[in-house]
Formats: structure tokens, sequence, C-alpha cells
């Protein structure tokens, strides 16, 4: 689909200016610029010989810096359209009712504009490609010596990554998304779900909205749901307001409201300096601005929440330089309550 005529709801933000990680501040003397970035990189290179590092550790290194980089590449030409990452089991069939919930949900997020990344394989993976097809579907393939070829629709597409290790693969499942589903899985598939809850609780990754998906007659995730009630609130090791930060739901169509309704008014977030700056897609009502200030206090380390237009230190995103801005001195601990914020900015 041309990125022209995407829907409004399928476009996001310039990937090429999203910080990594998502508590990166972004300053005005930093826009635009990447020499100092690449003296650093040339110098860590000049330790490493320095240092007489292992051969072995020097190809991690060097396959880890090569993998990122034709991942990136592959990458750039679709960074403003929004994407959801699909996760789930290689070894569902396709007469499973996850394998047809997972269909249906690429139908309906490539219905929207949106594209779909999934890990390429079989199973979930392989119908979220089903779905979406193959122009709406790119791929993040992991060498394996068994179940792991990727599947019919991304076979031999430019989308398709293939990589070796699981740390770069997973980080550009989380980096270059706007939603995260998870179907049902094996050990890597909760991994990947606990991860991406982990890296929002931290404030390591942006707020996106992670929907966790049963097939309508399946409770795979409303038992994890309630393990983490019984054991993890219960026990005080997460905040009450954690379990906003993600959605269990038998329903592909509230998955898929889910997600889209999370970027209703809300468009995306920086922080510039020591302030947190949401981007939003339209000006809050006087009256939504006070209920946000009586109710969200207890984030803030100081001041007010304040209505403003993109601040001089995002003039490296001049697409989004329109959007009304929501600008707070945030206390970078309260992320669930921040997800909470976010959902109020949604709302009527």
């Amino acid at each position: 689909m041309d990125q022209d005529k995407l829907p409004p709801e399928a476009i996001g933000e310039s990937e090429l200016e999203r910080p990594q990680p998502a508590d990166e501040p972004i300053t005005r003397d930093r826009v635009g610029e990447s020499a100092d970035i690449y003296a650093e990189m040339q110098s860590t290179i000049e330790k490493l010989q320095r240092d007489e590092t292992s051969r072995g550790d020097l190809k991690i290194l060097s396959r880890t810096l090569r993998e990122l980089r034709y991942a990136f590449k592959v990458f750039r030409p679709y960074r403003r359209r929004r994407k959801v990452t699909i996760f789930g089991s290689a070894r569902t069939q396709p007469d499973h009712p996850d394998y047809k919930s997972a269909v249906q949900l690429g139908q309906k997020m490539a219905a929207h504009g949106w594209m779909v990344i999934t890990g390429a394989g079989g199973g979930i993976m392989e119908a979220g490609h089903v779905g979406a097809g193959r122009d709406a579907s790119m791929g993040l393939n992991i060498m394996l010596p068994f179940e792991q070829g990727a599947n019919d629709v991304i076979e031999g597409d430019p989308k398709l990554v293939t990589m070796k290790y699981f740390f770069t693969r997973k980080l550009m499942f989380v980096k270059e998304c706007s939603a995260v589903v998870c179907a049902p899985g094996g050990f890597g598939t909760l991994d990947e779900a606990l991860e991406t809850l982990t890296l929002m609780q931290t404030g390591k990754q942006t707020m996106l909205p992670l929907v966790l998906l049963d097939h309508p007659r399946g409770s795979y995730w409303s038992d994890l749901g309630e393990f983490i009630q019984k054991q993890l609130l219960a026990g005080g090791m997460i905040s009450p307001e954690d379990v906003a930060l993600y959605k269990i739901t038998n329903d592909v169509d509230e998955a898929v409201q889910e997600i889209l309704s999370f970027y209703r008014r809300y468009h995306s977030m920086r922080y510039v300096r020591d302030q947190l700056v949401f981007r939003l897609t339209e000006r809050l009502t006087d009256e939504k601005l006070d209920e946000i200030q009586s109710s969200y206090a207890d984030i803030l380390v100081d001041g007010r929440f304040r209505q403003t237009n993109a601040l001089d230190d995002e003039s490296g995103e001049p697409d989004l330089a329109g959007l009304p801005r929501l600008v707070f001195h945030f206390n970078r601990r309260a992320l669930g309550r921040l997800r909470c914020l976010i959902n109020t900015i949604n709302e009527d």
C-alpha cells in the first residue's frame, strides 16, 4: 500500500528519530547529528583491538553489528507505517482455533493499513502473515537446527530478515512495532510477552498496546492473568496499575479495538531533556485537561501538565510539528500509571 494512501490510523512516527532506548532524551544539539556516535564506535573498535579481545567475542560483536545494520536497512522504507508484532507457537496447526484467530487478526490489521511482523516461521507466525498477505507482512526469522524455516507467505520476500541471535531479533520485534499481540505459545512466547511487559514497566520501551489473545474458548492467557494477580500483585511484586500494561481477551475484534483506540488521541512520546512530551492527534478540551491535572498529579516530579505546540528540541521530526503536545515532568517510576493516563487521554 502506498504510504500516501494509508489511513490515518496506520501512520506513525519516524523510526529514524525514535530514541533507543525509549528513555533516552533528545536535546537540540543532537538533532540530526551522528558524527559523534560514529567516532565513539570507532573508538570502541580500537579499544577492542588494544584489549586483545578474543576472536570468539569479536565474532559475536561483528555478527551483531552486521545483522542489525541489515535489519535497519530492510525496515527503513516502512518507518512511518504502523506495525503489529504477533508472537505465538510455531507448532500451532492451521485447523486450531488459535491459528484461525491469528489469521483474522492479521486480516483486520492489514485492512486498517498496518503491517504484520512475525518470526516468519510456521504456526501462529504463518497465520499472522496469511491474514495480512505478503505485501503487508514483514518477517524476522531465526536460524535454528529445527522447526524454523520461513513460511510460504514471506519466503523470498525482501521484507524477510534472517538472524542468528535471539537478542538482535527480539530487539527488532519491539523496536519496529506500534503494538504487540501474543497468541498462546511455548517458552519463547512467554519470554517475549514478559519481556515486552518488563521493557514497558521499566520505561525502556515506548508505551504500546500489548494484547494477550486467546481463541474464543481458550484460557491460556487468562490462567496467566490469574497467576499474575495471585502471586505478583498480591505478593507486592508489581504495582496495582501495572496490570494496565496488558489486556487479556478472547475476541479478535476487541484486540483490534484495543490497538486502534490506543492511538485515538495519543500519538507518540519523547523525553525532551527532563520533560516527557506526549504528541496528540488533537488538542485536549479544558475539561479533559482539568481531569488529568486532578487525577495524575501523583506522577509529576513538579509543576503541572501543559498543552503546548511542538518544542524547539523536536525539530528533527517536521512531519509531527503540527501535532499538539502534552508536556510534564514525569517521575519515570509510575509506568503503569502512565499507561492509565494514555487511556484517560483516549477516552471521551
